[in-house]
């Protein structure tokens, strides 16, 4: 999209009044967006654009949100707080039909009344936010890390304890909580208390060895779709079959390895080309790693988008899954040389983290 384009759809965001309005306009930019993904263009622009949209839209949602709970009679916010996207709304590479992962941490009261009132507040601006966010066409994250649910929206006091709990027991679903903070992107709110809730637990991810294992664990579970002779693992039952899966055998491979890396280097980056580029310039990796790394993370960028379709009733879906018939022989090739560059990340991160905490 150009920059025109973009600059136009940001206005028209920002001065929408309703969430018909919009719906309206992210499905032109859908529209848009699946237009430009058939031509000869570079992605990362276009992806760039995308999340920018996507971003402008959630953070009118909140706005409208905060009038609609106004309108309840909770007049507004009784402390600071600070609204974060995790997943692929962290890493700044939501595709045309992502869900919604976030959550929300306010500030302490001074006394148990006002921290009555907190906490009704946020727990109905919460729940005002997802089910806009869902009339727009954000579907909620289906394992509910997400601001309605309690567990996600809480004063800083009690998140700092409950990531204390989850460093204490590195139960592989602790792990994956903290794995999913490690991609956490502040959209909204206070500054200050966003940093100091990150802060809390950024930086000492690789500091504990069970953890550390964990994540090696989390990180090389899924596996990329590239067998030793070259051949493409495609998917072998139901509705899907043939298809490939983008997701979860070439995209989420990637964005595990260099979210652990950067963890492990202190990198406060969160988008997975970001994290490239950073431990490019630490000397973690080389510059013909790095390059290589960058370039095929584009391809599964594009692939991804190009798994995205609309259902029978006309709204977008993204499985990840992606048709046979939108490969042609010629895109094969170099898709199989980025899968076989993933692979070769992939084993020597598992060899690299062997060495330094033990075990597999």
């Amino acid at each position: 999209m150009s920059q025109i384009d973009v600059a136009q759809r940001l206005l028209e965001i920002n001065g929408a009044g309703t969430l018909h309005e919009l719906r309206t306009i992210r499905e032109q930019v859908q529209e848009r967006v699946s237009a430009l993904l058939h031509e000869a263009r570079p992605v990362v622009p276009v992806v760039e654009a995308l999340n920018e949209l996507h971003d402008a839209l959630i953070r009118r949602v909140l706005t409208l949100a905060e009038q609609d709970t106004a309108r309840m009679g909770l007049v507004a916010p009784p402390v600071p707080y600070a609204y974060f996207l995790f997943g692929s709304g962290g890493r700044g590479e939501q595709t045309l039909a992502s869900d919604q992962d976030s959550g929300l941490v306010y500030g302490d009261c001074a006394d148990p009344g006002e921290a009555e009132l907190a906490e009704s507040y946020f727990g109905a601006l919460g729940s005002r936010i997802v089910a806009s966010l869902f009339e727009i066409g954000y579907p909620p994250c289906e394992g509910n890390v997400i601001v309605s649910n309690p567990e996600w929206c809480l004063p800083i006091s009690a998140w700092e304890e409950k990531v204390d709990r989850w460093f204490a027991e590195p139960s592989w679903e602790n792990v994956r909580y903290l794995l999913i903070l490690a991609d956490a992107r502040q959209l909204a709110g206070d500054l200050e208390l966003g940093r100091r809730w990150k802060g809390r637990y950024v930086g000492d991810l690789m500091s504990h060895a069970d953890i550390a294992r964990r994540m090696l664990e989390n990180t090389l579970r899924h596996k990329v779709l590239i067998g030793v002779f070259g051949q493409l693992f495609v998917e072998n039952y139901g509705e899907d079959a043939g298809s490939l899966d983008v997701k979860y055998g070439a995209y989420i491979p990637m964005v595990n390895i260099f979210r652990l890396l950067a963890i492990r280097a202190d990198i406060p980056a969160t988008s997975t080309l970001g994290r490239i580029q950073a431990l490019k310039e630490i000397g973690t990796l080389s510059d013909k790693t790095a390059d290589e790394a960058a370039w095929a993370f584009e391809m599964f960028l594009r692939l991804r988008l190009l798994a995205s379709n609309r259902d029978d009733s006309g709204q977008w879906s993204g499985t990840g899954k992606l048709r046979p018939a939108v490969l042609n022989k010629e895109e094969k090739a170099p898709l199989k040389k980025a899968l076989r560059i993933s692979r070769r990340l992939q084993r020597q991160l598992e060899k690299e983290m062997q060495r330094r905490f033990g075990g597999r």
